[in-house]
């Protein structure tokens, strides 16, 4: 099971140059072709980026399709997972939005975390791209 970083979605929401790995790699999931998490920190940060850029439509469009992922399950932070996320902001350098993902990611033991985010690397969990993951 991998957690799915923000930026995933990102890519293929805002047509950014990995879009098709992108694409593909979240078919996978929708399919239940392989198993992720998700965290509502993240849905919530696209939520703001979409906003931000008036893109309601697309946003609407998003979300709707959360509910047809064979493979996707949202992870709910709570303040536990939170209060970790400040321990590993601290300990580990990270800002606050990689800490949250990073204590989900610990939380729900994943395999990896897929992202371009490079703050991620040299960490327990490692981080994959969704390219790398088409390898396997």
């Amino acid at each position: 099971m991998y957690l799915v970083d923000t930026n995933i979605f990102l890519e293929v929401l805002l047509a950014r140059d990995r879009k098709d790995e992108c694409k593909r790699f979240l078919s996978e999931l929708r399919d239940g072709k392989k198993q992720a998490i998700v965290t509502d920190f993240t849905i919530h940060s696209i939520i703001v980026v979409m906003n931000s850029l008036r893109r309601l439509e697309a946003l609407k469009v998003f979300l709707q399709s959360l509910t047809v992922y064979k493979g996707l399950s949202i992870f709910f932070t709570g303040i536990s997972t939170e209060i970790r996320a400040v321990e590993y902001a601290l300990k580990k350098g990270l800002d606050m939005d990689d800490a949250v993902q990073y204590a989900a990611a610990q939380s729900a033991n994943v395999e990896c975390i897929v992202s371009y985010d490079k703050h991620f690397d040299n960490l327990e969990i490692p981080r994959k791209t969704p390219g790398i993951l088409d390898l396997r």
